[in-house]
């Protein structure tokens, strides 16, 4: 197996196309969600439970893209994945109702599981050899700078296009960027991981068929950490200024949830520099930690303004690292073999629960409170960190004779 690194440019390329598939087909809905709903004359309510059902049939789709990825190549992959990113932004400016809108959504969740994150990471690991989890890393931080730049982007555009308009512009740049760079990755040379293998009773060597990952038990509480942690950062970062408001800071709460995106940014950085020391399991329990301490911090310091102030830098930092282990934990724990169908399963545990965490939240918040919303958000995290802890022992159980638990990757 080589021990190239991916090239500076694949990372570059890939994170421009971050930028604008996340910019696009997510972070621009939010601020046209008013001019849709009018449009359409329904309830805003209404418009993000067609987001939450095209969430949901997305993360259902996602590990058969993952499944793709492996079998044909991540980078080509993506190429049809960008002219459906195009033409479903163009279908749901053409809509002319909210049913035909919300099948054009459903259509926009499916490609996005062909052009982002996993589909990105996935091209990494087959580009970038046998060590691929700082050019993950690299990734993740140029993309972070998705809702920066699209956020007021998308207001800016707003101020003298209409909300149809501005899908067939996001629908020319996925057309005119985002294409031909994918074009490009799908061309580059990949290396395709050797099935792992075992001395068998005579002596030989002989190939083990890799397991699905719904057998693997520690897969599974992967899978269960991430969707926990999915809930979290969902319930608390779409309710994040009205929790605030609630919980008396008033309008300085858009000032302190503006924190969080810089923060997000932070972690991503903190961790190129000094990340490489730890393992990703270790990673894994430190982002989950994280955001359960900072909605403790929340609930213990509100409405005093500096406590809040560390709540958003806590959360942006758990969040920053999420996106990256994410990526990295299924490479460190399973290997490259699989590793696309294993990333669509990832994909699909965090957008089921991210897809639900919403409604359920502000359920809480109707029926419950504030305090024990946010206390059951705590709980979640603690589960999480206690399901990613697990795997942690385990792994170091098993590696006790080669390496400590905070060395690196042993995959």
């Amino acid at each position: 197996m080589t021990e190239r690194k991916a090239p500076a440019r694949l990372i570059w390329a890939l994170g421009a196309t971050q930028i604008i598939g996340y910019g696009t087909l997510y972070y621009s809905f939010s601020i046209l969600a008013p001019d849709m709903a009018r449009d359409f004359s329904i309830q805003q309510d209404r418009l993000f439970g067609l987001l939450s059902v095209a969430l949901l049939v997305g993360g259902l789709f996602a590990p058969r893209a993952g499944n793709w990825a492996d079998r044909f190549g991540a980078g080509r992959l993506m190429v049809p994945g960008s002219l459906a990113a195009a033409i479903s932004l163009g279908c749901a400016a053409a809509s002319p109702n909210a049913t035909t809108f919300g099948i054009s959504l459903v259509a926009m969740e499916i490609a996005s599981s062909f052009v982002l994150y996993s589909t990105a990471f996935a091209a990494i690991v087959q580009v970038g050899g046998s060590k691929p989890q700082r050019s993950i890393t690299h990734l993740t931080l140029i993309a972070g700078f998705a809702s920066t730049l699209f956020w007021p982007l998308t207001a800016t555009l707003h101020d003298y296009l209409g909300w149809r308009e501005i899908y067939l512009v996001f629908a020319i740049l996925n057309i005119a960027v985002c294409l031909p760079i994918h074009w490009w990755v799908g061309r580059l040379p990949r290396d395709v991981p050797e099935p792992r293998a075992s001395v068998n009773q005579s002596g030989a060597m002989a190939v083990q068929p890799e397991a699905g990952p719904a057998f693997s038990g520690v897969f599974i509480l992967m899978l269960a950490g991430f969707a926990l942690e999915g809930f979290v950062l969902a319930s608390v970062l779409v309710h994040m200024v009205p929790l605030l408001t609630a919980l008396g800071l008033g309008t300085a709460g858009l000032m302190v949830s503006t924190l969080f995106g810089p923060s997000q940014v932070a972690s991503r950085l903190l961790n190129m520099i000094f990340g490489g020391r730890l393992s990703q399991t270790v990673l894994a329990v430190i982002s989950a930690g994280l955001l359960a301490v900072a909605l403790i911090v929340l609930m213990a310091t509100s409405p005093w303004l500096p406590g809040l102030i560390a709540f958003a830098i806590l959360f942006g930092l758990g969040s920053g690292l999420a996106s990256i282990v994410g990526g990295t934990l299924p490479l460190e724990l399973f290997g490259r073999h699989g590793y696309g169908a294993r990333l669509g399963w990832v994909t699909a545990a965090r957008q089921f629960s991210s897809a639900l965490a919403p409604f359920a939240f502000a359920v809480m918040l109707g029926t419950w409170g504030v305090g024990q919303a946010v206390s059951i958000s705590i709980l979640g995290g603690a589960a999480a960190v206690g399901l990613f802890g697990a795997i942690a022992f385990a792994r170091y159980r098993a590696t006790r004779p080669a390496a400590g638990p905070f060395g690196g990757s042993q995959a």
